[in-house]
Order: structure tokens, then C-alpha cells, then sequence
């Protein structure tokens, strides 16, 4: 019996959202804190059979949390203990920002979807540096063998405008890289005005190159990069990401972020209407991202990893994106829906898949 959907209808659905998603992230730290840690480690440890190897890393299960959930790196630890193979901590941006005003996060809970305009709130990449170096310092010392991996996702500074990104971006890369297993350049989160148009080749080219090499360098490694587009590209702009994907040799692609389309969805009209401008994320977006997720399979191969996100919600899911080409997965959503207890559920669903 699963007790954490009644437990959100009462405790938490009528709640705003954003102050939901704080009191739940506190109790699963304190738990952390607690000393908690240890056991659930234990309860939660995916199978070794679900062991997966992307650019470069070894991944305890393919299955892990994408950005927005830990935007500053508070929690690192206490997420991993719940069975996630990777957490991507972020957007991070070159200098602190509040983000938009207030409310800004929404459930559709007839769609088990959310609306964002969180607007990259962030301490800003300084001051989240060091939690990143605490935090795999303390995840080397609690794993005896393959550790969750942790990646940084990078946006652009609200106030900087869009011909000072690259040295905005670079600011970030500098500082994170040399505590992130992988790195992410996020140019396609649509709360941020004018990021999107970061998305085309031209301008993505220096952007990409230059934070590729800043983070090499400022790391003392390769650290692997991957970039995340939007749902909401045409597929002849999804087909010119690829090629400049390769052309690069970058690591990976993030498919895809959240959505400005409202196409589709369960709950009237006007409840939708009157949350307001943001993304749209869960499971409206499950044929959308899984449609992008294939059109870069066939257009990059094997040549680079493909991160595959957006309305995942069970093992069958994960395991869909896998078999489309997908070499990680990543969830978010279905995490606010589902309760602590979601990656452990989803890494037994797939080890029972693979028997």
C-alpha cells in the first residue's frame, strides 16, 4: 500500500507549492542530519545489475534527478541517500538572484504536472561551490563502491544581457567545474527572458566551446558537458543541435526541458490560465520529450550520450526511454507527486524489468 499520495492530498495539495516543495526537502535533510542516512542507503541501494557507464562515469542505476529540485546544493546528500543514481544540482548562475516574485510554482494535480516561472533563484555559483566540494566529499567517504554522481546545471544571469552570456556562463564554469562530476548548459529554460534564443547554432557555438574549455581548464580534467534543449524546437533546430552536438564533441544532451505549450491537458482551461506564464513540466510532456529523445537517437547514434527527461514517472517509463536510445534518465515532477520512496520504486521496477 502506497501511503504517500494520501499523505499529499492531506498535507500538501492545498498548500502552495513552492512552500510545499520547502517543507518536504527540509524533512528529507533533516532526516540526512539525523543520521538517517546510513540505513536508508541501505534500503534504497539500486541493484547492482542496473550499473550504467555514460561519458565516462559509472552511474549506480540510470535513473536520476534533474535540475530544479536541488537548486543550490543543500541537499546533495540526502537525495542520494534515496536512491538516485545522479543528482543535478542547479540552474546555477553566475551571480546570486532572487528569481521571479512570488507565487511562482503551480500544480495542475488532474494532469500531475506543475507550472514554473521559478526564474533561476539561486545563491549564485560562488557561495554554491563549496557545498559541491562538501558534499562528494562526504558521498566518497559514505559509498564503499560506485557513488552517485553529481552534475551542475548552468544558466545565464538575469541581469546580464544576452551579449555578455558567454562571459556570464564563464564565470559559472570557472567556478563549479572543479566540483562537478558533469556539467550542464542550460539555454533553453523559458522563464528567463530571451534564454531560448541562446538555443541557436550560431550563437550556441562559441557559448558551448568556450565553457567547455574554461571548465577543463579551471578543473585540471575533462569534465563531461552536455547541453539541454527545449521541448518546443522545431526538428530542424533539434536536427542542427545534434550536428553541433557532434561537431563539438560535446558529452551528452539534456531532452527535454519544460515546456511553454499548454496543448493537451486535463484541467479547464481557465485553472490553467490563471497560473500564469512559466514552463510546464510532468506528464503532458511524456510524448513530447519522448519524440525529441528519438530524433536525436537517430541522428547522433552512439556518438554521444542522450539524458532523457520529461514526464517520467515509473520503471516502465525509464525503462521506455532506455530502449528508445536513452543512455540516463532523469525525473523531477513525479517526485513532488510521488513522495520520497520514488527512485527506490522506480530502480526495483527496473531491475525486475531486466530479469
Amino acid at each position: 500500500m502506497r501511503i504517500y499520495p494520501t499523505f499529499f492530498r492531506l498535507c500538501f495539495s492545498w498548500m502552495d507549492a513552492e512552500r510545499a516543495h520547502k517543507i518536504g526537502f527540509t524533512l528529507i535533510k533533516a532526516a540526512h542530519r539525523a543520521g538517517a542516512g546510513a540505513v536508508l542507503r541501505r534500503l534504497f541501494a539500486p541493484s547492482p545489475s542496473l550499473r550504467t557507464t555514460a561519458f565516462g562515469l559509472t552511474f549506480p542505476t540510470p535513473f536520476g534527478l534533474a535540475a530544479g529540485f536541488d537548486k543550490e546544493g543543500r541537499g546533495i546528500n540526502a537525495l542520494a541517500d534515496l536512491g538516485f543514481g545522479h543528482i543535478e544540482v542547479g540552474t546555477i548562475t553566475g551571480q546570486a538572484q532572487p528569481g521571479n516574485p512570488q507565487p511562482r510554482l503551480f500544480r495542475l494535480v488532474e494532469d500531475r504536472a506543475v507550472i514554473n516561472r521559478m526564474g533561476f533563484n539561486n545563491d549564485g555559483a560562488a557561495a554554491v561551490a563549496p557545498r559541491l566540494t562538501r558534499a562528494l566529499a562526504e558521498l566518497g567517504g559514505a559509498y564503499a563502491g560506485v557513488r552517485p554522481v553529481v552534475g551542475v546545471n548552468i544558466g545565464k544571469t538575469k541581469a546580464v544581457g544576452l551579449d555578455d552570456a558567454l562571459a556570464d556562463y564563464l564565470v559559472s564554469a570557472r567556478t563549479l567545474a572543479p566540483s562537478a562530476d558533469y556539467l550542464v548548459v542550460n539555454v533553453s529554460s523559458p522563464n528567463t527572458p530571451g534564454l531560448r534564443l541562446l538555443q541557436n547554432v550560431e550563437t550556441l557555438r562559441p557559448l558551448l566551446a568556450g565553457v567547455g574549455e574554461a571548465a577543463d581548464s579551471a578543473a585540471g580534467r575533462h569534465v563531461p558537458l552536455l547541453v539541454k534543449i527545449a521541448p518546443d524546437l522545431s526538428d530542424e533546430d533539434i536536427a542542427d543541435v545534434a550536428e553541433l552536438a557532434l561537431d563539438l564533441g560535446l558529452d551528452g544532451i539534456i531532452c527535454t526541458n519544460t515546456t511553454i505549450s499548454r496543448d493537451g491537458l486535463a484541467s479547464p482551461a481557465r485553472l490553467v490560465e490563471a497560473k500564469g506564464a512559466g514552463g510546464l513540466s510532468g506528464a503532458p510532456l511524456k510524448a513530447r520529450s519522448l519524440a525529441v529523445l528519438r530524433q536525436l537517437k537517430a541522428a547522433v547514434g552512439d556518438r554521444l550520450a542522450l539524458v532523457s527527461v520529461g514526464g517520467v514517472e515509473s520503471g516502465a517509463d525509464v525503462q521506455e526511454r532506455l530502449d528508445a536510445g536513452a543512455t540516463l534518465v532523469q525525473g523531477y515532477t513525479a517526485f513532488l507527486y510521488e513522495g520520497p520512496f520514488w527512485a527506490s520504486r522506480i530502480n526495483k521496477d527496473l531491475a525486475r524489468l531486466r530479469k
